[in-house]
């Protein structure tokens, strides 16, 4: 059974390995057992931190990585992405941002991405497929296609509404798994960042204002850390994936999980409004498909 919250990228190259392996395992105590990776985080340094802090408990984890190169040979990237990691085989590939229709059916052409990921599966070296997206019609079309055993998008507090609408509700039918992220906007909804705890830029009224993770003050309008975890718990994918970089967002988010009780309407619809101010003036939204609205 997969945990309710999942580990997203840990990786920063600026920490030494010991120290990210460090905040994976404090995660897994907590009772995290799926965890996301792929080569293009950190050029492939959060590949091997998580097969470096895996060693020993494998056989716990649900591990999930990417094929990044969309329109390049899928077995050569698969295999690169095992030695990184040191394992025998993932329990997921998905394909990485696959958000271009375009792209996506040219993966469905006999002997293309589609085909060649499925002979991996076939060869052992992953046991499931899937596909990655910020697009809602690709993963439409990857869910009527039938090609999908997990399927991974955005579902928070401020996504496009057809993720929640729409893509959910089919994966639900289908029996495609949703490992969803995006809980808390990439950082912008919980602090002054425009994205992964990065800090917006001097702002008119001369105050450099920045995230929560160094403990500065945001300025502008935020979200706690509670109400975004709840609000996607009670969306109900099968996982929330978090990115879980510091101790202190860590024990907030374990909190909010162990507290969890599904928000009345009325307080979804109160979130979803307040995030609208949250995300404001703090960079596009790109995992939208209006990233401006």
């Amino acid at each position: 059974m997969a945990s309710a919250l999942g580990i997203g990228d840990v990786a920063d190259r600026n920490v030494p390995i010991e120290q990210c392996a460090a905040t994976i395992l404090r995660a897994v105590d907590a009772g995290l057992n799926v965890i996301d990776t792929a080569p293009n985080y950190e050029d492939g340094y959060s590949e091997h931190i998580v097969g470096h802090a895996l060693r020993g408990i494998r056989d716990r984890m649900f591990v999930i990585s990417k094929v990044d190169e969309l329109t390049s040979p899928v077995a050569p990237q698969v295999e690169s992405s095992l030695a990184r990691l040191g394992m025998s085989h993932t329990d997921a590939f998905v394909f990485h941002n696959l958000s271009d229709l375009d792209v996506f059916r040219a993966l469905m052409e006999p002997g293309a991405g589609f085909d060649q990921l499925g002979h991996c599966v076939r060869r052992g070296l992953t046991r499931f497929r899937g596909v990655s997206s910020h697009n809602p019609d690709v993963l439409r079309a990857a869910l009527d296609a039938g090609v999908c055993d997990v399927v991974m998008f955005p579902v928070g507090p401020f996504v496009d509404p057809r993720y929640v609408a729409e893509i959910l509700p089919l994966a639900r039918a289908r029996g495609v798994a949703t490992v969803c992220f995006k809980t808390f906007g990439a950082g912008k909804l919980l602090g002054d960042v425009s994205g992964y705890n990065q800090p917006l830029q001097l702002r008119p009224r001369g105050k450099l204002s920045s995230g929560g993770s160094d403990g500065a003050q945001a300025v502008l309008p935020r979200l706690g850390v509670e109400e975004c975890v709840h609000y996607t718990l009670t969306l109900d994918p099968d996982v929330a994936l978090l990115g879980l970089s510091f101790p202190n967002e860590q024990d907030e988010a374990f909190a909010a999980a162990r507290a969890f009780t599904p928000l009345s309407a009325e307080r979804m619809a109160d979130v979803a409004r307040r995030a609208v101010d949250a995300r404001r003036e703090k960079g596009p939204c790109w995992w939208n498909p209006d990233p401006d609205a």
